[in-house]
């Protein structure tokens, strides 16, 4: 996930207070997620109705130390130290990470199915962004169970109450929010830690669980169990995908002294505590009736009744906060993908005048609000929800070490044997954490899929029609330098700058023919501007637009944008004026943009049920006059019709 906290770059060494401040966010954004990790995990391992484990010595001291290797291996090793190199210009996550990947790969089949692959994670991650939520708000809620067991009624109405208000309040942006987030969640890994301490110390033999015999030892000795405690043990890394995705927010440096110094320690003494807690209070249960099976909240139950109220508080705060850079995420993956072309335009709500990564999507985000919704009342609890999550993120996390290898070799040209050794021990883990939670399928996990299979669909259905339409255009269209000779000797002019917007700028634009067959005259300036979006996050000023001088008042344009730039045309032609001495008044330029209306047809290029999914699409899609943020008040909008 991605949270969109800030897109200006930290420093690249960053030291002192400016190093404390992005490590301080980090711990609140970068992990938040994987820091309510703790409320679920532990419960879900041991007391889910639809799995029983003895609370044997053994046993707890095996899944503690399965948990603490996943979390080394997964997060510290993979993420920390290794994912986080491949960056591209700063920044990270499955989107930049395919685009690195591609450039290792020139042929074009394999291109395209590594482009399937990157969506396929992308989509995944949708999915994930829609499970996260709703289990972390349910996972904190349940303590209200803890306070009164009559309460329980209450906690998916107080939940729905709670993530209603979070959506709601996302137009208004995170700025104002975000400067919370730091210390909040570093308050709560501080309680995490503390607590973890105090159980601790009643049973201080459960620190064995570092030595990495103890997993193996369990997961050789109960193999029946393996995969569904792998699949419980995998709910201690949702959200380990961020520490990648959100490193152009921080910096390398500041995610990794968050992770080391405060959110692991903490993590792992909570766990620790947790285990011991175990031991202590099913031995005293056990003891006092033999016939009776241990019932207990792990993380809840580690709090003094006292201050169970003041924790629930705390645990709706941290899951509010892991929720929002799971939905902020969404956010700027759906813009990345509108900019790279696998989705239709969409309303951008920039929420900030100092951070362009502040941005907010009303389609995305109602939406997302309906499905969750729709989770937690179809769910109701951690114990139901646990088997529909962790299956997205494991898949993501599979697709992420994929790409991985095909940089390190092929773009990087690390040493094969190296590469595949370091790499396998990833896949090893990866497909072992996948085949766990791909056994929940039944139970849940077909949710996650489903929705990550649509969102495939959509992304290359649109994908696909836009290439066919692209396609159509060339076969139709006229070439640009011999038209402009033919159309300034006979055209006549008039006052003003004309900018006709185009998807190919060597080719005539259709709105130009049109403008031409109908009004029969031609501006004194005329601006053929195309809009190129690179696959790279950024794209700086100095780059931002190119200028060609065609003679006779007629101009080539392009305008180049980074997937994380915000595209604004009237800024691009301030630019032009400036740079390229392009005399541009705004209130003397008109702007004519082609408005294409398709017709199905059938052919053996894309099947119907696709076209009429595309066509749907591109008419709820926003209009070019506004994504690129152009006066209402200077367009003039003309019609084509195209086949596929």
């Amino acid at each position: 996930m991605s949270s969109n906290v800030s897109t200006a770059h930290p420093a690249k060494h960053p030291q002192g207070a400016q190093l404390a401040a992005l490590s301080l966010g980090a711990v609140g954004v970068v992990y938040g997620d994987i820091g309510t990790s703790p409320l679920y995990t532990l419960k879900e391992v041991f007391f889910n109705a639809h799995h029983s484990i003895a609370h044997t010595q053994a046993n707890v001291l095996g899944l503690l130390s399965l948990i603490i290797w996943v979390l080394t291996i997964v997060v510290a090793i993979k993420y920390a130290f290794v994912m986080l190199r491949a960056d591209n210009q700063g920044e990270g996550g499955t989107m930049v990470l395919l685009a690195l990947a591609l450039r290792a790969v020139t042929v074009v089949t394999r291109r395209r199915y590594l482009t399937l692959l990157g969506i396929f994670g992308v989509a995944l991650f949708f999915g994930d962004s829609i499970i996260t939520p709703a289990m972390s708000v349910l996972g904190a809620m349940e303590g209200l169970v803890e306070i009164n067991p009559d309460l329980k009624v209450v906690v998916v109405p107080v939940a729905l109450i709670i993530l209603t208000g979070l959506f709601y309040v996302q137009a208004n942006g995170t700025g104002r929010m975000s400067k919370w987030f730091g210390p909040i969640m570093a308050f709560w890994f501080l309680v995490l830690g503390v607590l973890g301490i105090y159980h601790l110390s009643s049973n201080p033999a459960v620190l064995v669980a570092f030595n990495p015999m103890y997993a193996l030892r369990f997961l050789f000795e109960n193999p029946k169990l393996a995969l569904i405690v792998l699949g419980s043990a995998v709910l201690a890394v949702t959200g380990a995908e961020a520490v990648y995705a959100d490193m152009g927010h921080f910096g390398r440096k500041p995610i990794r002294i968050a992770w080391f110094g405060w959110v692991m320690p903490m993590l792992v003494l909570n766990y620790l505590g947790q285990g011991a807690l175990i031991l202590k209070t099913c031995a005293e249960q056990e003891a006092a009736n033999a016939a009776t099976a241990c019932k207990m909240h792990p993380f809840y139950d580690q709090v003094p009744h006292a201050m169970l109220i003041p924790m629930v508080i705390l645990a709706g705060l941290a899951t509010v906060i892991a929720s929002q850079a799971v939905i902020s995420g969404a956010f700027s993956i759906g813009r990345q993908a509108i900019q790279l072309g696998f989705l239709p335009r969409m309303k951008v709500v920039h929420t900030s005048h100092k951070s362009e990564g502040q941005i907010y999507l009303p389609a995305i985000n109602w939406l997302l609000f309906v499905l969750v919704c729709i989770v937690v009342v179809a769910f109701r609890g951690t114990d139901n929800l646990a088997a529909a999550y962790g299956l997205a993120v494991t898949g993501a996390m599979l697709i992420d070490t994929v790409l991985f290898a095909i940089v390190a070799v092929g773009l990087w040209k690390w040493n094969k044997l190296g590469a595949c050794a370091l790499v396998g021990v990833f896949l090893i883990v990866d497909i072992a954490l996948l085949a766990s939670t791909a056994i929940k399928i039944p139970d849940g996990g077909w949710f996650p899929l489903v929705i990550a299979f649509l969102v495939l669909v959509f992304m290359t259905t649109w994908k696909r029609g836009r290439s066919l339409m692209s396609q159509q255009r060339k076969e139709t269209a006229l070439p640009l330098a011999p038209m402009i000779a033919a159309l300034s000797r006979d055209a006549t002019r008039v006052q003003g700058t004309a900018v006709f917007m185009t998807s190919t700028p060597d080719e005539m634009p259709a709105a130009m023919l049109h403008n031409l067959k109908h009004n029969k005259v031609l501006h004194e300036r005329n601006i053929v501007l195309h809009v190129h979006f690179d696959d790279v996050p950024l794209v700086t000023r100095a780059r931002r637009v190119k200028v060609e001088d065609l003679g006779n008042g007629f101009y080539k344009m392009v305008v180049n944008y980074g997937f994380m730039n915000a595209p604004d045309i009237p800024k691009a032609l301030t630019i032009a004026a400036k740079d390229h001495k392009i005399d541009v008044e705004m209130m003397d330029t008109s702007f004519f943009v082609s408005r294409e209306v398709l017709v199905p047809n059938p052919c053996q290029r894309i099947s119907v049920w696709r076209q009429r999914l595309f066509s749907l699409m591109a008419r709820n899609a926003q209009s070019a006059t506004a994504y690129f943020q152009i006066p209402t008040n200077r367009v003039l909008e003309l019609g084509a019709q195209v086949k596929f």
